[in-house]
């Protein structure tokens, strides 16, 4: 099925695709978003890409490099952000929509989204497993994933500071020998110092585990004019074919979406979207997005026919019924096959990272 369609990712600040850039995947080279309210410098790798632009690399330096070697990352969406003043803003406390105080100084990380929505249902196009998946996801791989599949507009968002598998206070490092954009977590003297001051921890897991209290995410502040570098990566989705695949699970995405999506609109484009957002302000950073296109719909030059073209006007909104999918119940054996193997995993990368300790020692 995957064989029928071509993958494209664009990348911009707002949802707007015309308006977006087309990422060249795998590159190290740098796509740069800038707008009044935060600039960014971006890369994306995908493993095993056959998509867009034309002759893309396949893979990328980064999964080549420790922790992704091991782990089987299968993408990347890494970047660095550096947050603006907004202009006029006056010295004190700013408010929200709500009139509630905001801080003056940067971005509240009890504000600050990452995590993926829609501007149409999808309740009617969610596969089989779903819940199930849903419930391994929030149980091991981010706790703090948070929303309604099955809204109108659906959305699943987690705070930043926990969605993150890493998180670097600074301005990182740019290294093409490793894929391009490259953070590990900890920051720069500055950085560290700051990190030290509000008690987060060294680790990305531990930060990760604290950032889902509220107390820890009110203390972190995303400041104006200062760089944060962030990477969100995983094995779990993988592009070739479009399947979720965890410990234990599998959701085949692509299979779903051509007996039922795509078969009864072959020619509406399908996207995945990524999104960092403000939850107070509602406004948006970036917006990274994923669209498979049928492989008629694209020139030999990779530029879209009218057809594909067309996919990218805003759908009408319109009430779905609810389908089987919203009262699915959870596999508890999936969730307890994957709970062992996640845990066998776990205890293999404490080996690892052990082995890895002794020989630099």
């Amino acid at each position: 099925m995957a064989e029928k369609y071509v993958i494209r990712v664009t990348a911009g600040s707002n949802y707007d695709v015309d308006e977006h850039q087309i990422v060249p995947v795998n590159s190290p080279d740098l796509v740069k978003i800038n707008n009044d309210l935060m600039d960014i410098e971006l890369n994306v790798r995908v493993q095993n890409y056959k998509g867009l632009p034309r002759n893309s690399p396949t893979t990328s330096q980064y999964f080549a490099q420790p922790p992704h070697d091991y782990n089987k990352d299968q993408y990347s969406i890494g970047f660095r952000f550096t947050p603006k003043k907004p202009s006029g803003q006056l010295p004190g406390a700013s408010s929200d929509e709500s009139g509630e105080s905001q801080p003056s100084n940067g971005i509240s990380a009890s504000d600050l989204q990452f995590g993926n929505d829609f501007d149409h249902p999808i309740r009617d196009r969610l596969p089989p497993g779903f819940n199930t998946a849903m419930s391994i996801v929030k149980w091991w791989i981010d706790p703090g994933l948070d929303g309604d599949a099955y809204a109108d507009e659906p959305h699943l968002y987690g705070p930043a500071l926990s969605s993150f598998n890493a998180i670097h206070v600074g301005q990182g490092e740019h290294d093409p020998e490793k894929g391009g954009l490259w953070f590990e977590e900890g920051g720069d003297e500055a950085g560290l110092e700051a990190r030290k001051a509000i008690g987060a921890p060294d680790t990305a897991k531990a930060r990760m585990k604290w950032a889902l209290r509220d107390d820890s995410k009110a203390n972190w502040v995303f400041e104006h004019d200062k760089t944060y570098c962030v990477d969100f990566f995983n094995p779990y989705l993988d592009f070739g074919d479009f399947s979720l695949r965890l410990p234990g699970f599998t959701l085949p995405i692509m299979k779903y979406w051509d007996g039922q999506g795509l078969r009864a609109n072959p020619k509406r484009s399908h996207r995945l979207r990524y999104v960092l957002r403000n939850k107070s302000t509602s406004e948006t950073y970036l917006v990274v997005l994923f669209t498979l296109y049928l492989k008629e719909d694209v020139n030999e030059d990779g530029s879209l026919k009218p057809a594909a073209l067309a996919s990218h006007k805003p759908e009408k909104k319109a009430a779905v019924p609810t389908s089987h999918a919203a009262t699915e119940a959870e596999d508890p054996k999936a969730i307890e096959e994957a709970r062992k193997r996640l845990e066998r995993s776990d205890v293999e990368e404490e080996k690892i990272q052990v082995t890895n300790d002794d020989d630099v020692d």
